[in-house]
Parts: structure tokens; sequence; C-alpha cells
């Protein structure tokens, strides 16, 4: 055993930059010095990570090294940090902070090597102590035992020319990426009266942030949480519509607002019509797997195929199924076969093996290809795309691949993402492609998600029953002094592409729920988020009995031109007594309010978890699933981080 001093340090903002492994035989595995010069004295446990890899690779395959088995000699005691990296570039590695909850097992990185070398896996325990384990990896020409071939490079970071590494790598704990965006601020109604923007029918950063909170243990980064798909998860017992030709119901309230006594909310709430999914068209499905060495860990993988064994089950004979994965090479599994072949269709599921690099760009060319020749007209054609989102190979620019799913939405063929995982999980493209291929996005955490999804809400997942669906807001300035749109940062739309059908925007599915949510200052208050003005334009309405009209422009699926609907939000509607407000009303502000808690709002005053939380107590209503249970569960565990 080989001991080495070690000095105190900040590990967690400035450890890392470096890792510099010395040269020694093979018998000892080594902290790196940049790891030893920053914590405490310490002896690396050898032999104690059972490393897998691949005892061969090919020269220049990217290889998937992950934690087989961590062995702990004490009780109470776990893995509180882990490093991956390999013996010919210590100083660019995969790093990986753990809370108590989360499982050592299974964690993995990738790695591009060019030459035969050792990777290592050291981890810190909870008890400030430190383990490894190593594998050597034989790299040979052409994969078939040949000659070692020269140098290694890391996938993590990657530089063009002869030497990939001339400057070192950041340390991140993760690499997944999100979408940036900043909250919608307060608008001055007689500055600009018209808020336009697109529905969101997606819940992917709701289950992705309970990801974050209860089976990880931390806070989510503030780009994860999307204030709209949290409030949009729930379904809030609106009553739908009773005829087809009406694809969706409108219902509104306007109330007293948890966070500012001084504001009130302004409750929108869209019921789409109701279909069972025996009754939905036929359906053409290309299921498109990505099955890359990044999908390997058991939140991945393993758990994408019993999630689409569930889609596959209610399958019915008119319907079509083919999959189609895709990794350092895509092909057809399963080419095109009837939907009631079960066995079948669930055989191939469960014969898929993760591994390669992720070439995502050719899966979705050659998911298109089959989904256009089993096209049904008529029908719901549709191809679902299961991934973490970490393409890293072929057609990878973010543009090209919006395009081409844009291409082929207006050809019939829409795209559904579903994304797995964490760590390298890419959200900020899964849901971009989602959301030009006129499709859904959702976040599978767990296989009750998965239920959730593909099988409580088949038909709105797969069922289109309105298209292109816009809301318009008109404010009346004689009685809204200020408002501010909750969520929707990115489904934002300029007020004359309301009437403009050429401009694209949101789908609802069949049932779905959708939920927009406004806070409203009143003329008639002396509180202002925006000073008033001394040289205030006057306004020609005296109608003091109006609050605002709410317009809404869809299309539906088999046209192309838009139908109207409008509805007055009158200035009587307004209550002041929160008990008064139907349970909606509450649970949906309840989750408005931790939403813009977590991304650090800076307009929702000293709202606590705790006052969240008895609000969304009061609101619990026949919660027959328990998702508003889970969701106070949530909040109490936030409390906490």
């Amino acid at each position: 055993m080989f001991k080495l001093p070690v000095t105190q340090c900040n590990i967690i903002k400035h450890l890392l930059f470096l890792l510099i492994l010395t040269s020694m035989s093979t018998a000892h595995a080594i902290i790196p010095k940049h790891i030893s010069s920053s914590l405490h004295t310490g002896s690396i446990i050898e032999n104690r990570i059972k490393v897998k890899a691949p005892d061969i690779a090919e020269n220049g395959a990217v290889v998937t090294v992950s934690v087989g088995k961590v062995m702990l000699d004490k009780p109470g005691i776990h893995v509180t940090d882990i490093w991956i990296f390999d013996q010919s570039h210590p100083d660019h590695i995969a790093a990986f902070k753990l809370s108590p909850r989360t499982m050592a097992t299974g964690i993995s990185t990738r790695i591009k090597l060019a030459g035969t070398s050792d990777v290592y896996i050291v981890a810190k325990l909870s008890d400030g102590r430190f383990i490894s384990g190593q594998k050597r990896v034989k790299v040979t020409i052409g994969g078939c035992g040949g000659g070692d071939a020269g140098y290694s490079t890391s996938s993590l970071y990657r530089r063009p020319g002869p030497t990939p590494f001339t400057t070192p790598m950041p340390l991140t704990y993760n690499n997944e990426k999100y979408g940036e965006f900043k909250n919608n601020g307060v608008v001055v109604c007689q500055q600009q009266p018209l808020s336009t923007f697109s529905i969101d029918v997606d819940t992917g950063s709701y289950s992705n942030v309970r990801r974050f909170i209860i089976g990880e243990g931390k806070r989510p980064v503030a780009d994860a949480v999307r204030v709209e798909e949290m409030i949009n998860y729930f379904d809030y017992s609106y009553t739908p519509p009773k005829q087809r030709d009406v694809p969706f119901s409108i219902h509104t309230e306007v109330g007293p607002n948890p966070w500012n006594k001084d504001t009130h909310l302004l409750h929108i709430g869209l019921k789409g019509y109701e279909e069972e999914a025996r009754n939905i068209p036929a359906s053409n499905l290309v299921f498109l797997m990505d099955v890359s060495g990044s999908m390997h860990a058991r939140n991945k993988l393993p758990l994408l195929v019993n999630s689409l064994k569930l889609l596959a089950k209610q399958m019915r004979e008119q319907d079509s199924i083919a999959i189609v994965v895709y990794a350092g090479a895509s092909g057809v599994v399963l080419p095109p076969t009837r939907g009631d072949q079960h066995d079948t269709i669930i055989g191939a599921l469960e014969n898929l093996r993760a591994g390669g690099s992720t070439n995502g760009g050719a899966g979705i060319q050659l998911a298109y290809r089959l989904a256009e020749k089993s096209f049904i007209k008529d029908g719901i054609n549709r191809v679902i795309l299961a991934t973490d989102g970490d393409f890293n190979v072929g057609v990878t620019s973010h543009t090209q691949l919006v395009e081409m799913v844009k291409e082929h939405s207006k050809q019939g063929i829409n795209l559904t993402t579903l994304g797995f995982g964490g760590g390298n999980y890419n959200e900020r493209l899964i849901e971009q492609l989602a959301d030009q291929g006129n499709g859904n996005y959702a976040y599978i955490d767990s296989f009750l998600e998965a239920r959730k999804v593909l099988k409580e809400q088949m038909s709105g997942t797969l069922y289109t029953i309105a298209k292109d669906v816009k809301i318009q807001v008109e404010f009346n300035p004689a009685t809204v002094a200020e408002y501010r749109l909750i969520g929707y940062e990115n489904r934002m739309l300029r007020a004359e592409d309301f009437r403009n059908d050429k401009v694209d925007a949101g789908d609802i599915g069949a049932g779905h729920t959708v939920t927009a949510i406004y806070e409203l200052t009143l003329t008639d208050s002396q509180f202002r988020h925006v000073p008033r003005l001394r040289y205030s334009p006057g306004t020609e309405t005296s109608n003091q009995c109006e609050l605002a009209i709410v317009k809404l422009r869809y299309k539906l699926p088999d046209t192309d031109r838009s139908t109207r609907v409008e509805r007055i939000i009158s200035a009587d509607m307004l209550k002041n007594n929160m008990q008064a407000m139907s349970a909606s009303y509450r649970f949906s502000a309840s989750v408005a309010a931790f939403g813009q808690w977590l991304r650090k709002h800076k307009l929702i005053g000293n709202i606590r978890p705790a006052d969240i939380r008895r609000l969304a107590e009061s609101a619990r209503e026949a919660d027959t699933k328990g998702y508003r249970q889970e969701f106070i569960r949530m909040v109490d565990t936030a409390a906490t981080l």
C-alpha cells in the first residue's frame, strides 16, 4: 500500500483541473498528484472497485468504462466522489459527485483509445479513505489481436490536429446540456397590452427535476427547470369537450397570489378532447433506440426496453411497429411488423445490448426512411426517439438534426422524444427535436413514469387533436397595470404571429391538459413592480368590467387554416380568498411557486417551501395515483438541500 501526504483545499470548485498519474508498477493504483495535494492524508486501498471495460478494443474505438462493483468493508459508509481516467492522458478525466442515495455501480463514461492503456477508477469514501480499481485494455489495429496502436485520446474532450491535449480540461461533475433562458419580465400593460405564446404539452422538465431532487439528492440547475412543464405535468380535472369538432375546452379563474398579497393570478386551462386508445387511428410507429455505450446504465437502456414493451403490448392488428437502433452504426432490428405480433416485437426489444459511440444522425435518417415506407394515410405516423441525447459522431450538428426533423414533420411524420439517464444528458437537443417534429418530449426517470407516459396517456402521446395552438391575451389597461407570464420563455411569439398560419406552434394530443398562469397587478393597487411613468399615455377605454380577453387559434389535424375562439375575463370573476379558489387553481399555483423558487426567481418574495407545501396539501383532492403527494414529498426534500 502506497501512502501520499495531502493538504486540504476546496474540493468542490477548484479541485482537479489536471490529473497527473505517476508511472509505477501495475500492482499499485495511484491517487493523481492534483488529487493527492488537495485531500486529507490517506491510503489508496487497491482492487476494491471492479472496472468494467472490454479486454480488447479496436484502434480509435470508443469504449465504455464503468463501475462494476464497489466493495465496502464498513456499514454506513458510501462513495462521495468517483474519477475515471486512462493511463495515457490522466489529465483528462470524468468526475462524478455522488449523494448518499446515489449508487456508484453503473456510473460510466466513454474513452477513445488508440493505444493499449490501463484505465483507472478512484473513489473517495464518506469516511475519507480512497479505494481504486484498474483494468488494462489492449488496443489493436483492426480489433483482432493485431499490433498495438499508438496514442490515446479521451472522448470527453477533443481538439483537432496532431496534439489533441494542449490545455487542461476544466472539471465538471456532469456534462448535461440545457437550453439557457431568462425568466419572463414584468410588462407594463399600457405599453404592451398583448401577450402571445405557443402552448406546450411537454412534461420532461418535471420528471427530470424529480430525478435531481429525489433520485440524486441535489438541487437542479436552474435551466433544467421550465415552470410551465412542471405545471403541465399534472391533470387539473378540467371538464373536457363533449364533441370532437371542438378539440378543447377553456377554463379560467382569477384569484390571490400566494407569493405576493398585492398581486393576483390569472389561471387559463385547456383540456383536450378525450379519445380511448382503442379508438385512435391506425399507428405507424418506428422506435428509434440509442444503444450506444452511454446507454449502458440501468436507468437508461434497461429502463428504455421495459418502457417500450409497455407501449408495444397495446398495439393492435392495424398498427405497425419497426425498431431501428444506432450506436457506431445504425441498423434495423425489426422491420415494419404488424402491431398485434407482441411476442416478436418484445423479443426484439429484449435482445438489445448497449455498446459503441452514438451516431444519432444516421439513426434518425434510417428511422424516417422506414416510416415513409410504412406510411399510413389518415393514420398516426410517428418516430419515437429514445436516448440520452449524447450524439457524438455522424450528423451531430444541432441545426442539421433540427432541420431534418422539421422537414419530415411537414410530410406528416412526427417525432416524439423520450429522455433517459443523467451525467451526459443532452436535454437541450432532445427538447428542440420534439418541438420541431410536432411531437412531445418526456423524461423517463422510472418505470412508473414510463407507465404514465406510454400507457395511461398513450392517446395523448400519439394522437394529435389540434395543431399549431397559439394563445394571445389582450389585457385591459383600465383594469390591469402590469402582467407577467410564468414560464413559456422559449415559447413566446410576436403579436403578429398569432394571425399568421405559417408560424408553427405547439400541438395538443387527446386528453392533454395545458395550463398558463399570469401574475397581474391591477390598476386599483398601490403596488407596482415597475414605477409609474410621469408621462403615462392615456387609455381610450373606460371599460372597468373586463380584465382581459383570451384568444386562441388552432388548426384541426387535417387542415392548414386556423380557427379562432375567445373568452372574456370579467372583473367580477376575481376572488380574494384562496380557499374560495378551485383545487386546480391552488395546486397549480403551488407548482408555479416551487418552480420559480428552484430557479431563484427574484419576484416571488419570501415564500418558503413550507408555504408551498401547505398550499399543495390543501389541494390534494382525490390523488388516486399519488402524483400530488409525490410533489409534496419533492418540496419537502428540496427544502433540505
